[in-house]
């Protein structure tokens, strides 16, 4: 069974940059498209990106206008996202999830359902 470990959080200053890393054990994430999700404090879960297991396609939440990169290293079984120009209102708990659904190698879909495999989260704070 797929176990993802999210890592890369921490405070940074609004205008900076962190790399988020989804690593996974247990078993290959090749086969799976990986979405990145965020909650920030008092609001829904919305999601932020998502890659193809070929890692062919991305795609990325509205809000995220160029700031974010999303990639993965599938011989390290390790997906990130690269987060550029932070703002305030990207502060909140970053999620990694594996797509069951999604077999299409070329293809990924921004959604919650059919996400078997969550990590546990890793903070983000941006602030001054």
């Amino acid at each position: 069974q797929l176990q993802l470990v999210e890592s890369g959080g921490g405070l940074v200053h609004p205008g900076g940059s962190l790399r988020l890393s989804c690593a996974a054990s247990r078993s290959s994430l090749a086969n799976y498209a990986i979405d990145w999700f965020r909650q920030a404090p008092g609001k829904e879960r919305e999601g932020v990106s998502c890659i193809s297991s070929s890692g062919v396609l991305a795609k990325y939440g509205d809000f995220v206008a160029g700031r974010f990169t999303i990639s993965r290293d599938n011989a390290k079984n390790t997906v990130y996202l690269q987060m550029n120009s932070l703002k305030p209102e990207d502060t909140g708990v970053y999620y990694c999830a594996a797509d069951r659904i999604t077999t299409n190698r070329a293809e990924c879909v921004i959604r919650e359902y059919g996400m078997d495999y969550w990590g546990r989260g890793t903070l983000v704070n941006v602030s001054s």
